[in-house]
């Protein structure tokens, strides 16, 4: 019976240590508490940098067509610009012509 009590009081007596101990790993939650804040902090960097992008990706569209643009009306211009120089050179030619005309009434 002794021996029976003894351990009765031995059990009792490591069932109030198991009470006593805190099984929260504190160091633990500080670490998951850390790693949350950090996860939180990046993805607003996350939220921050995709519109950026999305803005950026607008601003490409927006010279893309502004280029598309000035590439057209520097096409026109071009097209302007050898018509330009054909009416001159017809003119030139015609000048010619009409000097050549006029030096050959003159002798």
């Amino acid at each position: 019976m002794k021996y029976f009590s003894e351990k009765e009081k031995k059990l009792e007596m490591a069932l109030d240590k198991l009470k006593k101990l805190n099984l929260v790993d504190e160091e633990g939650l500080k670490n998951i508490e850390f790693l949350s804040d950090q996860k939180n902090q990046l993805e607003i960097e996350k939220k921050e940098l995709e519109n950026k992008h999305q803005d950026l990706i607008n601003e490409h569209h927006k010279l893309k067509d502004q280029l598309e643009t000035l590439k057209e009306k520097n096409s026109k211009h071009k097209i302007d610009q050898l018509k330009f120089n054909e009416k001159i050179d017809e003119l030139s030619q015609e000048t010619d012509i009409l000097l050549d005309e006029i030096d050959k009434w003159q002798m």
